[in-house]
């Protein structure tokens, strides 16, 4: 059985909100002065808040309450959920940077932790400074540091500037540096914090590959937090789901996922019925669209790659209008009103009859392996029959679509608006 590297139990972290004082007589007159002559309060500070969505009535919130879970070596845990569900909180327990109110973690191990750009780095040092300087504070030798050294420059490509002061760095120069050190300094346990969504694709891609390295190469273990939820289901093997301070969910990471896409799901109006700019003669009118996942749940996000089937439900007003000859549309336009597609019925080799029409009273539409990259879309609809609109209806529901790899690739390819299907022959 694998060896247990992380284990929090009962873990919980309370932060007091508004203004708390310095500690000092010193500095609370100063900051009575400064508030006296209309200046910003120079000991600002804002505390996170568990619930966002409503304004507490309490002096103290629980950022973090009750989290029990446990990380077995060579395991990439996936740390999922909405902003303020207490994601970077609970990163930062486990990176010793603060404590936990209630609780007990145990770790074994040597830690490194990345959960802001440059984070543990001292601006007026050089990069080469500041590597040694990590290295020292995880606990390596100068030995051990300037053995890795060469690789971490060359993962980070700055070696023109590795010995000037950071704060003269871009972002991405930054969280390069900040990466290299902390994946190739020879970490038990590595954390990182959405380091992924800073940077160009060229660097995301050596992340990856190294994070996959670490952990299956090397037997490290490591906590990974992101929002792009098709890294988490490449990377990790394992998640949890964090809502509102509390773990709502634990399992494999796709499940994890789904879970949080799940939750995360607004089912806009799709009442048709009352909708009066529809175009069209007028015999038959839409009523109700859904949309549906592979697992036949109506839902708004869906994974680049899934299918996603319509659901067009009608009346029919006039049952002895004829019918056969004619077609059902769904037209797919991303956010700029660009047409992407129309499909009609027609093509697939459908025909249409009276009896089909007035009995069904529904029509379905399976849009095979979404192929369009991840973004927000709408839909169309409409019945055309000897040319004429018989109904039409423009932006009938909206949905969004979240990175999936649809490849055998180790992330989804973001060039251009369509993932085609093919075959290499090498």
């Amino acid at each position: 059985m694998s060896e247990v590297v992380i284990k929090v139990e009962n873990l919980s972290k309370q932060y007091r909100l508004g203004e708390v004082g310095t500690g000092t007589l010193k500095d609370d007159f100063k900051r009575w002065r400064y508030r006296m002559m209309g200046k910003e309060d120079p000991f600002l500070k804002i505390g996170e808040v568990n619930d966002r969505t409503s304004k507490s009535t309490l002096d103290y919130v629980w950022a973090l309450r009750d989290i029990n879970f446990e990380v077995k070596k060579g395991e990439v845990l996936g740390i999922i959920g909405r902003n303020g569900a207490g994601k970077s909180t609970l990163l930062k327990i486990l990176s010793r940077t603060t404590g936990p109110t209630i609780g007990s973690l145990k770790m074994k191990g040597r830690i490194a932790s990345l959960l802001e750009v440059g984070t543990g780095f001292h601006g007026e040092l050089s990069g080469r400074e500041n590597i040694f300087l990590n290295g020292a504070i995880m606990g390596m030798s100068k030995a051990e540091v300037r053995n890795k050294f060469d690789e971490i420059v060359a993962f980070a490509g700055v070696e023109k500037y590795i010995d000037t002061p950071v704060k003269r760095y871009s972002s991405g120069m930054y969280v390069r540096l900040a990466f290299g050190v902390a994946a190739h300094l020879d970490p038990d346990i590595l954390i990182i914090d959405e380091v992924l969504a800073v940077g160009d694709v060229e660097f995301q891609k050596k992340a990856i590959s190294k994070i996959q390295n670490v952990s299956k190469g090397e037997g490290k273990t490591v906590l990974f937090v992101s929002h792009n939820m098709s890294s988490i289901r490449n990377l990790c093997s394992t998640g949890i789901l964090l809502d509102n301070g509390t773990i709502i969910f634990s399992g494999s990471s796709s499940d994890t996922v789904s879970k949080y896409i799940q939750l995360n799901t607004t089912v806009t109006n799709s009442n048709l019925d009352t909708r009066v700019d529809r175009e069209g003669s007028g015999e038959l009118r839409f009523t109700k669209v859904r949309l549906l996942n592979t697992a036949g749940i109506e839902s708004d996000i869906f994974t680049q790659g899934e299918d996603v089937t319509v659901e067009l439900e009608y009346e029919v007003l006039d049952p002895d209008f004829n019918f056969s000859g004619g077609h059902f549309s769904v037209n797919l336009f991303d956010t700029q009103d660009n047409h992407l597609f129309c499909h009609q019925s027609s093509l697939d080799g459908s025909s249409l009859s009276n009896e089909k029409i007035v009995n069904n009273k529904k029509v379905c539409f399976v849009l095979k392996g979404f192929p369009f990259k991840a973004g927000e879309y709408k839909l169309s609809c409409d019945l055309v029959n000897s040319g004429l609109y018989v109904d039409a209806l423009e932006n009938i529901i909206s949905f969004n679509i979240i990175e999936g790899n649809i490849y055998k690739h180790i992330r989804p390819i973001s060039a251009g608006m369509v993932a085609v299907q093919g075959d290499w022959l090498i």
